[in-house]
């Protein structure tokens, strides 16, 4: 039985694909991360991006073909960004909140999209250690992949 509301929860949930998955995915690089994506895509279920995560992804391919045909691949999907000025507020609580708690973020970006994250109630799913830090000691939450060690 926990396991199909598992199930019907995931159906109802959106999920933030972040950078470090995006990219394993789109290089075609052999990881369960990859696999877990193309299984998501496979189901249509209901994933995302941030605006930010569209830009880190664009901006390392070299070749225009190859940019064109990423990025008319991931404007199709649902791309958020931050309502406003009470995301960035909310970004910097929420680096200040993991380095009173003895943990130093390294990324801003990844403080942003984790305030996106929480504003939209999506699920985040990432091969970064900062975003479990960052769960840790806030409402951030992770998706939790079915094939991911």
């Amino acid at each position: 039985m926990a396991g199909k509301s598992r199930q019907i929860a995931r159906e109802q949930s959106m999920i933030l694909v972040d950078t470090s998955v995006w990219i394993d995915f789109l290089r075609e690089k052999e990881s369960s991360y990859k696999d877990e994506l193309h299984l998501l895509i496979e189901k249509e279920q209901d994933i995302c991006l941030a605006d930010l995560i569209l830009s880190e992804v664009l901006q390392g391919i070299l070749d225009e073909v190859t940019f064109d045909k990423t990025r008319d691949y991931l404007l199709a999907f649902p791309i958020y960004r931050a309502k406003g000025i009470d995301t960035f507020i909310k970004t910097a609580q929420i680096y200040r909140k993991c380095r009173k708690e003895g943990k130093t973020i390294r990324s801003t970006i990844d403080c942003l999209l984790a305030a996106i994250a929480m504003e939209r109630n999506l699920e985040v799913f990432h091969k970064d250690r900062d975003f479990e830090i960052i769960s840790k000691y806030t409402k951030l939450r992770i998706y939790e992949p079915l094939f991911v060690s």
